[in-house]
């Protein structure tokens, strides 16, 4: 069963003591991932996995948690990282509400800008949203957005549905299998699998039954039998449409 994780962080240190052991493990495995970048540095570090591995393509932005000292020279060293061939798209950025560390005006300020960088560059767009759903929705509604996944989506089925109107993709990942993931359930139900990608998210969000340790792509068989089970297809052919809605959103 080949597996295309769509949102990982394998430059992170809860990898460090043996990331190129497990990385060497999924490539064997024939999974495909996307590393996420999340600020200047580990988009470039994301850039570095992609050229070491054949299976790893990478994104680089400025996730909203990291906005508070970004300069708009960090958006003219996005677009010269962005060249790269194996960059398939800006992210993760987007807006975060949850912790107030981060000035939310200027949240919104470079989110808009890393969407216009985006589109002038003719990429994807993966999107972080926490607590945010009203102002990201009216953001992409106003910049027209066309192209773009939002990542490990907790919103309402009507949020999503809406979002699907526009082309979007949702995000589903480890949080769907818990056991108050009512809202996600329902989502999951409720939207087509054409629209779906799966990610981990990785080390993050593992899914049951390897809630609270560190996750890695192999847990996505979890998540793929939990939307198995939800859309009522076997688990090979949900594997094989989220893999293709990977290779259709990054253009791989």
């Amino acid at each position: 069963m080949k597996i295309f994780d769509s949102h990982a962080h394998y430059d992170d240190p809860k990898f460090e003591a043996d990331q190129f052991r497990l990385l060497d493990t999924l490539a064997a495995n024939d999974y495909m991932i996307v590393n996420i970048g999340a600020d200047i540095s580990t988009s470039r570090r994301c850039i570095e996995l992609a050229d070491k591995y054949d299976n790893i393509y990478a994104t680089v932005g400025v996730h909203p948690h990291d906005i508070n000292n970004m300069t708009d020279d960090d958006l003219d060293i996005l677009r010269q990282l962005a060249q790269h061939p194996k960059v398939v798209a800006i992210g993760e950025i987007g807006l975060d509400y949850h912790y107030e560390n981060t000035i939310r005006q200027k949240q919104k300020q470079y989110f808009i800008k890393q969407i216009h960088l985006a589109q002038e560059l003719n990429l994807p767009i993966v999107i972080h949203s926490r607590d945010a759903d009203l102002d990201t929705f009216n953001i992409i509604k106003q910049e027209n957005i066309k192209n773009a996944v939002v990542h490990c989506f907790s919103g309402s089925l009507e949020l999503a549905q809406e979002y699907i109107k526009m082309g979007l993709y949702i995000g589903i990942g480890g949080t769907l299998t818990f056991k108050n993931a009512k809202k996600t359930v329902k989502v999951v139900e409720g939207i087509p699998i054409e629209n779906i990608l799966i990610e981990t998210d990785a080390p993050y969000l593992s899914p049951e039954p390897y809630r609270g340790k560190r996750n890695d792509s192999q847990h996505l068989v979890q998540v793929i039998d939990k939307i198995s089970e939800l859309k009522h297809v076997d688990a090979h052919t949900v594997a094989s449409i989220t893999y293709g809605n990977a290779l259709k959103f990054y253009r791989i």
